[in-house]
């Protein structure tokens, strides 16, 4: 073999072992996504700040919370025109959701914000699970108990789409709220009894 093969074949396997070794791309270079919450990156939570008193916590490959009387994964950075992707999974009796373009981040609810539901024993059903509350009612309700759901979310100007494990349950046009953080929700449930877990395995954002 001539010298120059010699050193062709050792660039080949320096660069094989390299590209081997190297850690895979940033989801911030996946068209634009951007990982806010990552369950296995703890270190994904430094994205939110806590409201309330929701035991969020690193567990199993998801960011978890199935403690305390509510609380709220709040963005650090506001939102205008976007679309969301997220994997969650629910209990059967989870109080959840994620709340978009919030007004008014120290009091989260549908009166301040957007709130795409996540809730089977929600009082009205209508705007239960894939529903965005007081907004865009869904029938009939999804049930997302006790199995891993997908939430993709669109909002760019007036017009709002969900879709719920790829089934459309919103499509509305909807002006009030503009622009804000998100949020994650872990919620009580009926008369302040504790709700159900909620886990978080990847949430992702990408500006519109």
């Amino acid at each position: 073999m001539n010298p120059f093969s010699v050193v062709a074949m050792a660039l080949f396997f320096v660069g094989f072992t390299a590209l081997g070794c190297s850690p895979q791309l940033s989801d911030q270079t996946d068209s634009g996504w951007v990982t806010l919450l990552d369950g296995s990156n703890p270190k994904t939570l430094d994205n939110w700040n806590r409201i309330g008193d929701a035991n969020w916590r690193a567990e199993d490959g998801a960011i978890v919370a199935d403690k305390g009387k509510g609380g709220q994964l709040v963005s650090k950075n506001s939102y205008k025109d976007f679309q969301i992707r997220a994997e969650f999974w629910a209990d059967h009796t989870t109080n959840s959701g994620i709340f978009i373009r919030i007004s008014d981040p120290k009091d989260i609810g549908s009166k301040s914000a957007y709130e795409m539901n996540i809730y089977e024993q929600r009082a009205g059903p209508e705007y239960g699970t894939g529903a965005i509350v007081n907004v865009a009612p869904v029938s009939p309700m999804p049930k997302a108990g006790g199995k891993w759901n997908t939430y993709e979310i669109t909002a760019k100007g007036s017009q709002l789409t969900v879709v719920f494990n790829g089934v459309k349950t919103a499509d509305i046009q909807h002006s009030q709220f503009s622009e804000g953080p998100v949020s994650l929700q872990y919620g009580s449930g009926p008369k302040e009894t504790p709700g159900g877990a909620i886990k978080w395995r990847k949430v992702q954002i990408k500006p519109l």
